[in-house]
């Protein structure tokens, strides 16, 4: 485990874990609207990292999926498998926390797969509830700027 926080593990631990355990390990960062500077700004989105057991290699080898996107849609901005080599140095210095992940979890809008990720990692009391509140989607022409997951900014 990793030295910095107990329960969360580095990019290497996490990967060792997923080979090891057949099991998942995300990460995930709020995204802030325009408002980001405000004290009291709430984040409106996530960006997931999620490394998960690959099963074309027999329980050798792992994918890193990236899932972003608004809360309350059930529309993603991004849900890619990202290559090994492509992995930013950023994201392998995040933290990971161990986890389980059901492939149907990955159609569930951004907040209820977070909270069912943290309940999996057994810190899901720290989550709302928000499987059990209405769901809005959003059509299947629902763009999102790519300033939504991390690219550019607006101008000014």
């Amino acid at each position: 485990m990793s030295e910095t926080s107990p329960n969360r593990l580095s990019f290497n631990e996490a990967v060792a874990y997923v080979e090891q355990t057949g099991k998942a390990a995300f990460a995930a960062m709020p995204v802030f609207g325009d408002d980001e500077g405000d004290e009291s700004a709430t984040a409106e989105g996530a960006r997931v990292f999620l490394l998960l057991p690959d099963p074309t290699h027999d329980g050798e080898g792992w994918t890193l999926r990236f899932i972003a996107g608004p809360f309350f849609s059930a529309a993603y901005a991004a849900n890619d498998i990202i290559p090994a080599e492509e992995i930013p140095d950023r994201v392998r210095e995040l933290l990971f926390m161990p986890t389980r992940c059901d492939e149907s979890w990955l159609t569930d809008q951004l907040q209820v797969l977070l909270g069912k990720l943290t309940q999996a990692a057994g810190i899901g009391e720290q989550m709302p509830d928000y499987g059990s509140q209405a769901a809005r989607g959003a059509g299947p022409e629902a763009v999102f700027p790519v300033s939504f997951i991390g690219g550019l900014k607006k101008p000014h």
